[in-house]
């Protein structure tokens, strides 16, 4: 596999960044992984940041290089993190569950393959085209689904916040997971992870028109610098993580990730590994250190990705 990859996350106006993202890979597989920890339950940083050690430590057990089924995959792994959340807060004693969003990609081969739960999203641009875009579990988005298809809305759907989400990792009831894929993947393709800090303050069709005219290490930063120039002083959490896929390796600054030179056994990730016992909790990450570990993996793509088999 050849791809680019680069991301961002900002604080914005919030006291603390929730939001987490990632990727891992192999030789033949490779996860891309963004969570948004919900406001108005306790420790959501707690919660995105278990959802991503969840999905990573499934795809290092499972890919050997390979996945053999990558959308049950993702299904059960998202699942897995929803249980996790479930168990942390039973171990500590919690009145409430640490909740987030999870959205998730599986490139393999030469397909896409994602899930989601909640509002974070993922973006697939071709050229100048929006090829593929998940439909949050909103309020909103599911009156519009069915005003759409021209089904008639529930009597009392007046009632409800339309941007209130009806599912996350952490709820009290099974959560609502979708998939999607496999999707045939074209040299130059664009996949696009975000948390509601950028989609809610930046259009899709400002997205689709970044993404597609300017190399994603470009791409990312501006529209994480729209989004929080758009929203002002009460701007949410921003995080996004974009990939091109075997995109022109003479433009790409950084030089792209090449995986055939690694073992069948080789697992690479920029995902914290889970915590043992007694080390301080993932939520002692500041936002500066979040910022310094950006810094810190992209720095890494650009020494690892002159290794060229």
């Amino acid at each position: 596999m050849r791809f680019n990859v680069y991301q961002v996350s900002r604080k914005g106006g919030r006291p603390k960044n929730e939001d987490r993202m990632g990727y891992c890979y192999t030789r033949s597989a490779g996860l891309f992984a963004l969570a948004d920890g919900m406001g108005g339950h306790p420790e959501g940083e707690v919660a995105s940041q278990l959802a991503l050690q969840t999905l990573s430590a499934l795809f290092q057990r499972d890919a050997k290089p390979t996945l053999k089924d990558p959308l049950r995959f993702l299904q059960d792994a998202v699942l897995a993190g929803h249980h996790q959340l479930l168990r942390y807060a039973t171990d500590r004693g919690l009145m409430d569950t640490p909740r987030t969003t999870v959205v998730a990609c599986v490139l393999q081969g030469t397909s896409a393959y994602w899930a989601h739960c909640g509002d974070s999203r993922l973006y697939l641009v071709r050229g100048d085209k929006l090829v593929a875009r998940t439909r949050d579990h909103s309020y909103s988005e599911l009156h519009g689904a069915l005003a759409q298809s021209g089904q008639p809305l529930p009597g009392d759907a007046h009632r409800f916040n339309r941007n209130v989400l009806f599912t996350c990792l952490g709820s009290p009831g099974k959560p609502v997971v979708d998939t999607a894929g496999p999707l045939l993947m074209q040299p130059g393709d664009r996949l696009m992870l975000c948390s509601d800090g950028l989609w809610g303050a930046v259009s899709d069709e400002a997205i689709v028109r970044t993404l597609s005219a300017r190399a994603v290490s470009d791409a990312v930063p501006e529209l994480a610098e729209q989004a929080l120039r758009s929203a002002g002083a009460k701007s949410d959490n921003v995080t996004v993580l974009a990939v091109e896929w075997e995109g022109a390796e003479h433009a790409a600054v950084p030089p792209p990730v090449h995986t055939r030179a690694l073992g069948d056994e080789v697992f690479a990730s920029t995902i914290q590994a889970s915590l043992a016992a007694g080390e301080a909790p993932a939520e002692e990450l500041d936002d500066a250190e979040i910022e310094r570990s950006i810094r810190e993996i992209n720095e890494a793509i650009k020494r690892s990705s002159h290794k060229k088999p």
